[in-house]
């Protein structure tokens, strides 16, 4: 079930690896490794996307690819993770490790304004920059460690599920024939 999950929404390999775009990496995506689905590389896809989706920076998928390249991870999915935080959900999110970051340092947080502006945004990254950093820091680090060992897991048990299933209906076709 997992890689028949993942595989129904993975883009085609061939597609990405002509993406200009992409060109930088040279022959690095070619490694067939990067497009497997097996348990090891989906579980170090997950920690990598998750990871580099909690930090506020620009161009976090470049940061993501470079990252499971080496670490051999599906980077389909390591860079797909990384759409979690995207406009929509970016506010909500950084807002979010910036408030835990200021409570890890004891420092006072500013409040939401009514009307968010391009100046506030501004001014709040250069005065508090340290709690929004550090909280997003640590929340990518806790939750790639949680989408490691949840992914790890759940494709162990899933896969020890479905043998135990394939042994009981083998015993039962034995008993019948």
């Amino acid at each position: 079930m997992p890689r028949r999950f993942f595989k129904r929404y993975m883009p085609n390999p061939d597609r990405i690896k002509g993406n200009k775009s992409l060109r930088f990496l040279g022959t690095l995506i070619h490694d067939p490794n990067l497009w497997h689905l097996n348990r090891h590389s989906v579980s170090r896809a997950m920690a990598i996307g998750l990871f580099w989706a909690m930090i506020p920076m620009p161009m976090q998928m470049i940061a993501a690819a470079v990252v499971a390249i080496p670490a051999r991870a599906n980077l389909p999915i390591s860079l797909g993770l990384v759409w979690l935080t995207n406009p929509i959900t970016m506010p909500p999110v950084f807002y979010c490790s910036y408030k835990f970051g200021a409570w890890m340092t004891n420092t006072p947080t500013l409040h939401m304004p009514d009307e968010v502006t391009l100046g506030w945004i501004g001014q709040v990254l250069q005065s508090h920059w340290q709690p929004l950093y550090l909280g997003s820091l640590v929340l990518g680090l806790l939750l790639a460690t949680i989408g490691y060992l949840a992914t790890n897991t759940y494709w162990h048990w899933w896969v020890r599920h479905n043998w135990r299933k394939r042994q009981e209906k083998r015993r039962k076709d034995k008993a019948r024939g």
